[in-house]
């Protein structure tokens, strides 16, 4: 009998045009899916007929794994695959199981030997290293900074650092009304010369990427507000 897979579906970066980055593919394994676990089920229903409005929903399976939901990977997911039920993972934005709890179904499924199939799409992470101008070779993402300022201070002078000895670019972003407050205390930690990188609204129509040296940010007006964005130093 033939056992169903894992499918890596990624989602739109933001409230935007579903041509900036809804591939083909995406868009057909949608249409050929009618199992999928998702981060909220209300979201993912909107992306869903958002991306295929012909398609029935009341129709679909939805599996939470959302932080309050309690996903029985045994049943929900292990038993559909191996019925032959492929089963789409959709994230609540951009790319499943990068910077996303997505990522432990996908060590679920390896553990279980289900094939996992990677769908090519927008993830904010590489679109921001991309238009850096920074170190694409070398590079490390770090998620979110301590909230504590004490300790985000030391971690934004160790990832200096560490960017300092190797030419390793560090990525990490901060919840969005934090963001200017995290500006502020990186242009006074950091020497003059190190490179920051602000890329804020990524494939949105107002977009903005500005990459210069804390000693220009000195004297630069640009704020990144309440806009969803990643940071990046070298």
């Amino acid at each position: 009998m033939r056992q169903g897979k894992l499918i890596l579906i990624p989602n739109l970066i933001g409230e935007n045009n579903i041509e900036n980055g809804i591939t083909k593919k995406i868009i057909d394994t949608i249409i050929e899916t009618d199992f999928f676990i998702v981060e909220n089920i209300k979201s993912a229903r909107r992306f869903i007929k958002k991306v295929v409005p012909n398609k029935i929903i009341d129709n679909i399976t939805f599996f939470a794994y959302g932080k309050h939901d309690n996903l029985d990977l045994q049943e929900d997911f292990l038993k559909n695959i191996l019925l032959g039920n492929d089963i789409g993972l959709i994230s609540e934005a951009g790319v499943p199981a990068v910077a996303d709890p997505g990522a432990k179904i996908v060590e679920y499924a390896h553990q279980y030997k289900i094939r996992v199939v990677p769908l090519v799409g927008p993830s904010s992470i590489l679109l921001a290293l991309m238009s850096s101008g920074m170190n694409g070779q070398n590079f490390a993402f770090n998620g979110y900074l301590p909230i504590d300022e004490k300790e985000k201070i030391r971690k934004i002078k160790l990832l200096e650092k560490i960017s300092n000895n190797s030419g390793q670019t560090q990525i990490f972003m901060e919840t969005p009304y934090r963001n200017n407050k995290l500006l502020d205390t990186i242009i006074k930690v950091c020497n003059s010369k190190t490179m920051l990188c602000i890329a804020s609204n990524i494939t949105q129509n107002n977009e903005s990427i500005v990459s210069k040296s804390i000693e220009e940010w000195k004297f630069s007006n640009f704020r990144p507000n309440k806009n969803p964005s990643i940071f990046l130093i070298s």
